[in-house]
């Protein structure tokens, strides 16, 4: 499974935003620039971030976004499942375009089924916290 781009930018912001002071502010464009990313895709991804709560933003002249919550209570699995457009391992995991001849027979969706369950499975173990146990040397990293 590979995710997409749009799920890791926001791992991505998540794991900035996690290694700043509580309530300071980042913007979009220093992300970006710690990265080597484009600003206009952390834009639509911080959209989607604020709208589901996993960040805040300010606006203004001196405005910006930070974590809306503590990094505890922000479940890997469950950003996965919300940024990612979807799941379709294979053609026939997306039942309105599946055009295969044998997927009413074929035990080979089941078995990917499985495997993307328990995939998520490991992901719903982690939390933002986890992924920042390394905390300095991140934020030296993204200077």
């Amino acid at each position: 499974m590979r995710l997409t781009m749009y799920t890791d930018f926001s791992l991505r912001v998540l794991l900035y935003l996690g290694t700043k002071e509580k309530d300071k502010l980042s913007t979009i464009q220093e992300i970006a620039t710690a990265y080597h990313i484009s600003k206009n895709h952390l834009m639509k991804v911080a959209h989607e971030m604020r709208q589901a709560g996993y960040i805040e933003a300010v606006r203004g002249r001196s405005g910006g976004i930070r974590l809306a919550c503590d990094p505890k209570e922000i479940n890997i699995g469950a950003v996965v499942r919300r940024m990612e457009d979807d799941f379709h391992l294979v053609e026939c995991f997306n039942r309105e375009n599946n055009t295969c001849p044998i997927a009413s027979v074929c035990g080979l969706r089941g078995i990917l089924g499985k495997a993307l369950h328990a995939y998520l499975q490991v992901l719903d173990a982690y939390t933002l916290q986890d992924l920042l146990e390394n905390e300095a040397d991140l934020r030296m990293l993204l200077r």
